[in-house]
């Protein structure tokens, strides 16, 4: 499980260098992400390594890298 997350973490992350600042619905299509819960694993795995700024607008959550 690990592997799988660190892997979509990677592509959250090229999803965010290459885009910019996206809001969830935008980043797990553009990182081709199938689950929400892969999603929130992998923002909380880029979270941890400090490497992720998240900010919450009512229901939007709008993520941009550090």
């Amino acid at each position: 499980m690990n592997e799988k997350i660190g892997n979509i973490a990677g592509a959250v992350w090229t999803a965010l260098n290459e885009n910019g600042a996206m809001n969830t619905k935008d980043l797990k299509k553009a990182a081709k992400i199938k689950t929400d819960k892969d999603l929130y694993l992998a923002m909380g795995w880029l979270l941890r390594e400090d490497k992720l700024e998240v900010t919450e607008d009512g229901k939007d959550i709008t993520v941009v890298l550090k």
